[in-house]
């Protein structure tokens, strides 16, 4: 995957590591293969291998779309995950926990 707008776009994929996940990112982008939109500046790169299973493990939302990530990450890991932050995911989707519990997910809010 290849970023080239905001600088730190894969910030949120070292807890997708921490939980398992293979994933390497390259600050400075891939200088070789093919492309859709041509190199520029802010250019980052992640390479992800899979699948791979995901363990538990104490994490923190970084951002919205991060955050969406890390949780849905944490209800398929093997074992109990403690995500935290996650005030900044309920207010940019709605009825974000409600829909997971409707789907079956299993976790508890602490506030």
């Amino acid at each position: 995957m290849h970023e080239t707008v905001y600088e730190n776009r894969f910030g949120f994929t070292d807890a997708l590591v921490k939980m398992g996940a293979d994933i390497v990112v390259h600050p400075h982008g891939l200088q070789d293969g093919p492309r859709r939109v041509p190199r520029r500046n802010l250019e980052q790169a992640a390479v992800i291998n899979g699948p791979t299973p995901l363990s538990g493990a104490d994490i923190t939302v970084p951002d919205l779309r991060g955050g969406y990530s890390h949780v849905i990450a944490a209800l398929t890991a093997t074992g109990e995950s403690t995500v935290r932050n996650v005030g900044i995911i309920s207010r940019g989707y709605e009825k974000f926990f409600s829909k997971l519990a409707a789907l079956g997910a299993d976790f508890d809010i602490l506030e």
